[in-house]
């Protein structure tokens, strides 16, 4: 699973999950979201797992999974990222319709207050089951979070851009959204920041695979905030 995609020819599994992983940026020389991809099992609930390493860039990002969706044909997509401060996965409600870049992309790209889709809507929800796979990543043991924002940078630039490709293409039957992940703890050593094993991550996303495959409708729970 070492490659940017991990493809199977095998007849056995008809049904795709597309799981997405970010190359290193802003300095780092890893990114955990990439080594979850490299680490899941080759399948999951059923689902054949696909997995594509993604560039750190506005734009291409969007190609690169879009381009993916067209080849691989998944029913499910998980998009990951890293958000280094955080103590716990974040499954991610909404995607707003704007670029803010607090550090240039791995192309050097920096928009400010830019739309993501020109004449696109305010904001894309996650099409996938994000109170049941929280749940289930609690029940797995992995501290786990709904998380009402994605940012502004190229993970909410991503999650946005895939939700509205699904709804321009006519794709609408693919569930889609956003998870995020802190820190691995090998990033954090000699830090104070939050991280957690690999490992922790790995077992979170089975989870939350297993758990979006078998919730067509999200369990109604209350994950909401006062702030």
């Amino acid at each position: 699973m070492g490659s940017d995609s991990n493809s199977s020819n095998s007849a056995f599994f008809r049904r795709v999950v597309l799981v997405t992983g970010f190359e290193p940026f802003g300095g780092e020389s890893t990114n955990p979201s990439w080594d979850v991809c490299e680490q899941l099992p080759r399948e999951v609930a059923g689902l054949r797992v696909e997995t594509q390493r993604v560039p750190c860039e506005f734009r291409r990002s969007i190609e690169v999974v879009a381009e993916a969706i067209e080849r691989t044909h998944p029913e499910l997509v998980i998009l990951l990222g890293q958000a280094g401060g955080r103590s716990r996965i974040g499954v991610e409600r909404v995607a707003v319709n704007v670029d803010d870049a607090r550090i240039p992309d791995n192309a050097g790209q920096q928009p400010v207050d830019e739309p993501v889709a020109a004449n696109g809507p305010p904001a894309y929800f996650s099409s996938l089951p994000v109170k049941a796979m929280v749940g289930a990543m609690r029940a797995a043991g992995v501290p786990t979070e709904l998380s009402n924002t994605a940012g502004t940078y190229v993970c909410n630039h991503l999650m946005y851009g895939v939700l509205h490709f699904l709804a321009a293409s006519g794709r609408k039957q693919v569930r889609a959204g956003f998870v995020h992940v802190p820190y691995a703890e090998e990033q954090v050593l000699d830090s104070a920041a939050p991280g957690m094993a690999i490992d922790s991550m790995v077992k979170g996303i089975v989870a939350g695979i297993v758990a979006a495959a078998s919730n067509a409708r999200d369990t109604k729970v209350s994950e909401g905030r006062e702030s």
